[in-house]
């Protein structure tokens, strides 16, 4: 095998450039001198070549970041054979705490091999051992065990790297090596058909989505991709039931980012996503399609804690990339389209306040070990997503920023003294700096009234690709924010006929059951976690303590009233940006004529500010409601119903 055992040393630069590269001899038929180290001198590569024997102090000098070897099969459940001294490097990396990794084709991969134990060991010419040059130079009568292999477990493996991408974990944390296997041979399929389709029709096989690079390789799907994908994925095509043809296909993303098709057949249907290597409306603006590797585990995790409120998690393939999801069909309808007809969701208030508190809680150090959390940071940071939060809702709302729009010149006094606020800006900044620094629960980063599907019995949360750990107050506040926003759209909405009298009234209180909703389910929670999490630990807050609980009863409320303050900002900050900023929502939009959306805008403006710069003066939710209502009487039409 010319990919030999090797370990590398030195970290990336800032270029993520390899620093230096250790390989070892590999005894004792020495492929690694041989061959692995002309490799790496023809590459050009920084390397060193040392014995076998001297890995493990090599790693123990500091010197090793990363250990990467090949392999020569790797069975179903991620158990690598390779060459013999193998398991050896990743024990001692495994001691070093370095992570150790696999990196082979596709072709390595053998799903029929259910586990190492599965695999056979040959053994070699025992004169590799007892014989140098031809001359012996161990002592006759001695007897030689030379296997050729060894077998890494998977559980000692950080990552399994092919050509298609890294191998991903299923929601246990075992390797999903057959389905990623099966992705993998779907993508080649798709791949090929579309070409023979393009060499038919004599079209470009390249789609115009960005100039080169990763964006210049990515292929999106259409109508018929979709049907050849699904159908080379055997429980998907199976969930769907029938054959392809049989398959309605709809394309049904409205949002900016993802390609997003709901898929319906004779047995069931399902809704798979795919992520471009830029956003969607804008192929200019290239984005990581890593996050959607993190959309896909933020489901998972979702689905663990709270998994009545998010469709279920189908199949992630990191080579399309793409997500299958169960699909929430109708009558389900996304809660803003939902809220623009008019309607009310009883359940909603109470539905979102428990998936918030869950999925915010058992992500935190109240439920996590220290260590556990960090290596949740750390995976799922989504820089370029948190780019994009930071830059819409903290930055450039309050400033004269190319992409801000707003109804002009209706509201052009407005967003000028917006722009000249001082007190407006300096919270923005405050709470950009709150979102950077403050990775306190896992988010889903996007929480709002596009990203719910509802009926009047059911609430399921989707669209998680903004997903990444922040302060718990940024979900909770953005989210009251949105039912905010559809408040103060309601008079623009409304008519004679049709006051929408209750659904303000109704809007204003799912606000409220938010709020206390996530308060009460989270304090449950709270009496409930075992004292192992990291915060307030059984050292000073247990039950051997006299004070424990006297102390408990002193932290709590001064927790819960940090995030309720600072929710209230967040959602001040996520009321304006919907109106001033890039994106603006259905809701004010489509109020025609502007005058009329104007007046709505205006009131929603005055009252996101207020909550942006002057929400830490509100003791409870109730006072905030109250305060909405306030607001909104301004005496100017529009107005229901008109005295």
């Amino acid at each position: 095998c010319a990919d030999a055992r090797r370990a590398g040393g030195g970290r990336g630069g800032g270029g993520g450039h390899l620093e230096h590269t250790y390989c070892t001899e590999t005894r004792p038929y020495n492929q690694g001198s041989r061959l692995t180290a002309y490799e790496l001198v023809v590459e050009g590569l920084p390397a060193t070549l040392i014995a076998d024997s001297a890995a493990a102090a090599l790693m123990a000098a500091g010197k090793v970041h990363a250990v990467v070897v090949g392999a020569d099969r790797i069975a179903a459940n991620g158990d690598t054979a390779n060459k013999i001294g193998t398991y050896s490097l990743a024990v001692n990396a495994a001691h070093h705490r370095i992570p150790f990794f696999i990196a082979a084709p596709v072709t390595t991969i053998d799903v029929d091999t259910p586990n190492g134990d599965a695999i056979h060991i040959e053994q070699r010419d025992e004169t590799e051992l007892t014989h140098f040059k031809g001359q012996r130079v161990a002592a006759e009568g001695i007897g030689v065990w030379n296997p050729s292999f060894d077998v890494v477990p998977a559980d000692l493996l950080a990552g399994i790297i092919t050509e298609h991408g890294l191998v991903p974990r299923a929601a246990g944390g075992a390797f999903a090596v057959p389905s990623f296997v099966r992705s993998s041979l779907a993508r080649l399929t798709l791949r090929m058909n579309q070409h023979a389709h393009h060499q038919e029709d004599d079209v470009a096989a390249a789609p115009s989505s960005g100039d080169g690079g990763e964006q210049g390789e990515f292929q999106p799907l259409d109508d018929e991709g979709v049907r050849a994908y699904l159908a080379a994925i055997p429980h998907l095509a199976g969930r769907l039931g029938g054959s392809a043809p049989d398959w309605k296909v709809r394309e049904v993303g409205d949002g900016n980012i993802n390609y997003v098709w709901a898929v319906e057949g004779p047995a069931g249907s399902l809704c798979l996503k795919q992520g471009p290597p830029y956003v969607r409306v804008m192929s200019s603006w290239a984005l990581s399609q890593d996050r959607v590797r993190i959309e896909a585990e933020v489901l998972a995790e979702e689905g663990r804690l709270a998994p009545q409120h998010v469709p279920q998690m189908l199949h992630f393939d990191p080579t399309l990339p793409g997500i299958a999801m169960a699909f929430i069909g109708p009558p389900a309808v996304m809660l803003r389209l939902g809220l623009n007809d008019g309607n009310i969701y009883p359940q909603l208030g109470r539905h979102m306040g428990l998936f918030t508190a869950r999925t915010l809680f058992g992500t935190s150090l109240l439920a996590l070990g220290s260590t556990a959390l960090r290596e949740k940071r750390t995976r799922y940071a989504n820089d370029e997503m948190c780019r994009i939060t930071e830059a819409l809702i903290f930055q450039e709302p309050y400033t004269s920023a190319e992409k801000n729009k707003w109804t002009s010149p209706q509201l052009d006094a407005d967003v000028e003294a917006l722009h000249r606020d001082c007190k407006a800006r300096a919270a923005a900044a405050r709470l950009q700096v709150l979102f950077t620094e403050r990775a306190q629960a896992l988010l889903h980063g996007d929480l709002h009234t596009g990203s719910v599907l509802v009926t009047p019995a059911t609430s399921h949360v989707i669209d998680a690709e903004f997903a990444t750990y922040g302060p718990m107050a940024f979900d909770v506040g953005k989210f009251m924010a949105n039912l905010l926003i559809a408040f103060f759209a309601s008079d623009g909405h409304a008519t004679d006929a049709q006051p929408r009298v209750e659904q303000r009234g109704w809007l204003l209180s799912a606000v409220a059951e938010v709020w206390t909703t996530f308060q009460d389910e989270f304090l449950r929670l709270w009496g409930a976690a075992p004292r192992a999490a990291a915060a307030y630990p059984s050292t000073l807050f247990g039950a051997g303590s006299p004070t424990s609980q006297a102390a408990l009863e002193v932290v709590r409320p001064a927790f819960m009233r940090e995030v309720f303050v600072d929710a209230l900002a967040f959602g001040g900050a996520c009321i304006i940006r919907r109106l001033v900023g890039m994106a603006h929502t259905v809701d004010m939009d489509a109020i025609q004529p502007p005058d009329r959306r104007a007046v709505c805008e205006r009131r929603a403006l005055n009252f996101g500010r207020l909550l942006l710069v002057e929400g830490h003066k509100f003791s409870n939710i109730q006072e905030v409601v109250d305060a909405a209502d306030k607001q909104r009487q301004d005496g100017q039409a529009p107005l229901f119903p008109k005295e």
